[in-house]
Order: C-alpha cells, then structure tokens, then sequence
C-alpha cells in the first residue's frame, strides 16, 4: 500500500516538471513568462558636425542722429514727414532767418574789406600786425556765421528714414526735444549676446545668417565688425557687434532677428535621436548599446548640436557601436534582446 502511494506522487511530480510552458504558467499564476524584447539598431556613426550657435538678436539703425538747433527760436519751415527716406546734406527744416540774414550782410561786405586791406598790406599800406588782427577778426565772424547757418538751415548728417517728427511749422523750438530724428538703416547693425565659451571663436570679419520673422523665408548675411572685450557676470556672455548690408533698406530697425555664427566643425559621433533615452527625474541622457553577446548596456552620453533628426554625442559613445531606436521602453542593463 505504501509501495503505491509513493508511485502515484512520483508519478504527478514527473508531470508537472517535464509540463508545457503554458501548463507550467497555470500551475503558477504569479509568475509570468519571460519574454525576449523585441528592438531595432543602428550603427552609430562619425562625421564632420558644423559647430554653429543661433543667438536672439535686434535689428539697429546704424547711426542715430537727433535733428534740432543749438537754441530755441521759431521753426520757419518743415520739409520732412515721418517715414520719409532722407539723403545726407538734405535740407530737413529751417529757424527763423533773422539773425542769419543779418549776418550775411555783415559778412558780404567783410569780404569787401579784407580784400581791399589785403591789397593794400601787399603795398606796405598797412603794417602786418594790422593786417593780421583784421585778418583774425574776419575769420572769427566767418565762422559765426557758419554756425549760424548750420543752426538755421538744418541739413541731415547721414542718408537715412526720418523716425521721429516732434514739432510743426511755427512752433517755438524749446530745446525740450529734438526736432527730427533721421536713422541710417544701409547698414544695420545687430549687438549679439554669444557664450563666453565660444569667446576665442569669434572673429572680426567672420561671416553671419540671419532671419527674422518679419520676412520669413528670407535669409541675410552679415560681418562681425567689433567684438566688446569684456563678458557681462550675470549671463557670461559678450557682444559682437554684427554689420548688414542691407542695400535694399528691407531690415528695419527694431525687428527681432535670429542670427546664426557657425564656429567651424569638429569630428563626432551622430546617432538618431530616436536613440536617446532621458532619465526621469534628472536631465541626463543615455543609449542602450548591443553587445556582442544580444544583450543591450545601459551608457550614459553626452549631447552636442541636434541636427534635423539626429543628435551629435560629445562623449560617452564610440564610432561603430550598434544603437537603440526602438523598442527602449521594455530594456533594462544586461536584457538580452531579440534584433528586429
């Protein structure tokens, strides 16, 4: 009888060892049944990567110049409205005449007399000492009424768009604010903030993009002009004053531009950025790498420029590894894996 019994438990023993997966599944619901990830690859590769920044900039006029007299008076006359495009020299505005017609009479007949006692010094009419003391005086008065004249006929100093209109025909100039405001815009200048860590990358005449967003599709290029030599501590950046032609006068200023300095290329490793993988709870960024074996490792990496649809890796990933870009998501370090 116990010859039996212990037949019999023997008998079921052996059949659960030697039981389908599915049966030994049954026969233990808690534990599930291992299953090989599925995962595609690809192989990383190493190429020359453009190192290049895009920096938030403004478009500046060139030159700024603030039209007004050197003292009050009454404004005669106004040629100029604002939007107006101005060439250098152009008459923008006259002040009252008054003082600057009597001026011209004083000097019409200065002229007279400097040449009469010039002629008569070349005589020996008059000592030098006279003559140079009538010769100073009339040059003083000559250059009184130039500056009388300049601030009277008021001329614009640079070609440029009249930005600013403050005043009209016959108001009192009260040196409060400018008369006109005239801004140069061929060229214009952009003061971009560029990373301390690029400082010794920027050079004077090296070559910019730019787009802004009020001519989309667009494309400019500019010239670093002047690089500040100092690095402002709060964003540890410093400015490189960029130059554009601009001869068709389209860029304005005032209009937000992204500019584009590309710094030369250095040779990386670039894998899809499908293949990158961000720890939660942290920033940094890693790739599982197939082994020879079928496994996957776990390797955190380093990321530099995102190109398109791929990013360049700085450090963490040698040329010629096979990469993960799909299926991540059921990986662990040392999963062995099924490649698609």
């Amino acid at each position: 009888m116990k010859k039996t019994s212990i037949a019999l438990i023997a008998a079921v023993l052996g059949a659960v060892a030697c039981g389908s997966p599915s049966q030994k599944q049954a026969a233990n619901p808690g534990i599930p049944a291992t299953v090989t990830p599925n995962v595609e690859v690809t192989v990383a590769q190493a190429r020359d990567v453009p190192q290049e920044n895009i920096y938030s900039s403004t478009v500046q006029a060139y030159a700024v110049n603030n039209i007004m007299p050197q003292t009050g008076g009454r404004i005669r006359k106004i040629n100029v409205e604002v939007g107006d495009y101005v060439s250098k020299g152009q008459v923008l505005a006259e002040m009252d005449r008054l003082q600057l017609d009597q001026l011209e009479i004083q000097i019409q007949n200065d002229d007279l007399e400097y040449e009469r006692l010039k002629s008569l010094y070349q005589e020996g009419g008059v000592s030098q000492s006279d003559f140079e003391t009538a010769e100073m005086g009339y040059k003083l008065r000559k250059a009184n009424y130039a500056n009388v004249k300049e601030n009277t006929i008021l001329r614009s100093p640079i070609s440029g768009y009249v930005s600013a209109r403050n005043f009209d025909t016959g108001d009192m100039f009260s040196m409060a604010a400018p008369l006109l405001t005239v801004q140069q815009v061929v060229p214009v200048k952009l003061l971009v903030g560029i990373s301390e860590s690029e400082y010794t990358l920027v050079k004077r005449g090296q070559q910019v993009t730019l787009t802004v967003d009020a001519l989309p599709g667009r494309t400019f290029t500019g010239k670093v002009e002047r690089i500040y030599p100092t690095i402002d501590a709060a964003t540890h950046t410093f400015r490189a004053e960029v130059h554009v032609t601009n001869s068709d006068r389209v860029l304005r200023p005032g209009m937000y531009a992204r500019v584009t300095v590309n710094f030369g290329t250095r040779r990386s490793v670039v894998v899809p950025d499908r293949a990158l993988v961000k720890q939660e709870g942290t920033g940094t960024r890693f790739i599982y790498v197939l082994e020879a074996d079928g496994t996957v490792s776990y390797l955190p990496v380093k990321v530099g420029r995102h190109m398109g649809a791929e990013y360049e890796i700085t450090e963490g990933l040698e040329e010629g590894c096979k990469v993960v870009v799909k299926g991540q998501a059921a990986l662990k370090d040392g999963v062995k894996v099924n490649v698609l």
